[in-house]
């Protein structure tokens, strides 16, 4: 009997591949990706695992969301730089805290600093 379910997914493309490693990097999806770049999930999805010519502009804003070079999304590069700092979802907290007046700011460090020195702390044998 023929498969009825869902279509059997394509390998990425060499492309894609260094697409997703990016995004995987970052810790954001291919719709947080897609919604940064204003596309839909769907043609983000085609971008890695089809090949593509994508536009000179649309090469250089997915380069600068994912954070690398052009050359390395084209293959010139070995590898993308290892993200510094939080990832996802803590990232984009750190980004909206970093935006809010002053005053809240401190608010936020005082509540994160004794946490995270106590963590830290205790993972170091302290």
């Amino acid at each position: 009997m023929a498969n009825m379910g869902r279509p059997t997914a394509r390998k990425r493309t060499a492309f894609g591949e260094r697409i997703q490693q990016a995004r995987e990097v970052l810790g954001i999806s291919q719709k947080q990706l897609a919604d940064q770049l204003g596309v839909s999930q769907r043609v983000l999805s085609w971008w890695e695992r089809e090949p593509v010519a994508l536009k000179t502009e649309q090469l250089s804003a997915l380069a600068e969301a994912l954070k690398v070079s052009a050359d390395f999304l084209l293959g010139r590069e070995a590898r993308p730089p290892k993200a510094k700092g939080p990832k996802g979802r803590m990232l984009k907290l750190f980004e909206v805290a970093s935006n809010l007046p002053r005053k809240q700011q401190e608010k936020v460090a005082a509540v994160l600093e004794p946490f995270v020195l106590h963590h830290a702390n205790a993972n170091n044998g302290g």
